[in-house]
């Protein structure tokens, strides 16, 4: 095989990998590596009998104004709208707003009672640092088993005790007593994701813009890394090898520490089973997706495309949680029997259908991973080697957080 010499191997063509090399520019010397057959990573869009779907819900919740307007701007011509999200909660038959946790005014009077109450007398354990421990020390048995435990279980597929105590970071919607009653009289459901941009051709559009910056020749589709020397610098695939300076990986950390040659056991993730759906009329109107604590329904979020552009047939996207061997796969008829259960579909038929799986999907961040990821990362370093983005740092990000990540390395590097 054949050794090609390059300043920066990048792994991955997905948000990160993508932002790294338009950041370093297309005459930078350099390539991208992409196992798959076409680049975005999960940020990929479907599209079938005129149903737009990505890969799952894909919504960009900008911090920064001028990233936004660096990618519209490579993006002619397409509509891209700004939406104020609805998003809600089915408890006990009806849709309370989210978060769960500031508005338990609006759930059945017992209900809110014992919510309430448990609020009042909840006590943080300084001992427990687990994620369940967090949130039964904050909300309280009644608002922890209602929702957040059963909701984020489902999500995690995974007992919550065995996540850190801020596995969600930022994203986790905090509140106090204080926030919680003022909610009564003055709502305020402002999260990080109040309102979210999106474009009517789909995610994908995204990576589209950043591709605008990348030399198409540097992309190497369908060339899986297999190798990686640290110390002698090369980067090896089914098509050949490259002599680095640097290399910036956007792949699953394990999996990045496997081509190494030095596996780290203990890392922990869950799949999700995503299932997107196309009906033949609309579906309930003013909601953006709904979120699912009840066990007995499979999946833990629905989201409905078709209420962002508007459309005349309902268009969904299902989301499942899997274990991390894949466990708890449903199929299409259960999905189905389940909306029917929920009332979302009704007299709809189906008309067109997608399913994908994505594994990795949530990382589970424990103490123990954060040290590991740590210290594996700052020695990797040491050889030129920057994992990065969200599995490759192994944490919960935003789309807009791996660009600026992205760039921020960019810059470091000189």
């Amino acid at each position: 095989m054949s050794t090609t010499q390059v300043d920066t191997v990048i792994v991955g063509a997905g948000i990160s990998g993508l932002a790294t090399a338009a950041a370093l520019g297309k005459k930078a010397s350099l390539v991208v590596l992409e196992r798959d057959a076409e680049p975005g990573g999960y940020c990929k869009t479907v599209k079938q009998g005129g149903f737009v779907w990505d890969y799952s819900g894909h919504f960009f919740h900008f911090k920064h104004a001028d990233i936004e307007a660096w990618l519209r701007q490579r993006m002619p011509g397409q509509e891209i709208r700004t939406i104020a999200k609805r998003s809600f909660i089915r408890f006990a038959g009806r849709l309370i707003d989210f978060p769960f946790q500031k508005n338990i005014h609006q759930l059945p009077q017992q209900d809110f009672i014992d919510c309430l109450h448990d609020l009042y007398f909840a006590k943080p354990d300084a001992s427990d640092a687990s994620f369940k421990g967090m949130l039964y020390g904050r909300f309280g048995r009644g608002i922890c088993e209602r929702f957040l435990i059963p909701y984020n279980e489902k999500l995690y597929a995974t007992d919550l005790s065995k996540l850190d105590k801020d596995a969600m970071g930022r994203f986790f919607p905090h509140a106090d007593v204080a926030d919680i009653i003022r909610n009564m009289k003055q709502p305020d459901n402002a999260t990080y994701n109040a309102t979210f941009t999106y474009p009517r051709g789909g995610a994908y559009e995204y990576v589209k813009a950043l591709l605008a910056e990348v030399e198409p020749a540097a992309l190497r589709l369908s060339e899986p890394l297999t190798a990686l020397d640290l110390e002698a610098r090369t980067a090896t695939t089914p098509k050949g090898t490259y002599r680095f300076r640097r290399l910036v990986s956007s792949a699953p950390f394990p999996k990045l520490l496997e081509v190494c040659g030095a596996p780290a056991p203990g890392l922990s993730w869950n799949q999700v089973q995503i299932y997107n759906l196309g009906f033949d009329a609309k579906g309930p109107g003013g909601v953006h997706w709904i979120y699912y604590p009840e066990r007995s329904l499979p999946f833990y979020r629905v989201g409905f495309y078709d209420n962002m552009f508007d459309t005349e047939r309902m268009s969904l996207y299902v989301e499942v949680g899997l274990t991390r061997e894949g466990e708890g796969r449903v199929s299409l008829e259960q999905v189905l029997d389940a909306l029917k259960r929920d009332g979302i579909v009704t007299t709809q038929k189906l008309v067109a259908h997608h399913t994908t799986i994505m594994n990795p999907a949530y990382v589970h961040i424990t103490a123990e991973s954060n040290a590991l990821v740590k210290a594996k990362r700052a020695e990797l370093a040491k050889h030129g080697v920057h994992s990065i983005g969200r599995y490759g740092g192994w944490t919960y990000c935003s789309i807009e957080d791996n660009i600026v990540e992205a760039r921020a390395l960019v810059a470091s590097l000189g």
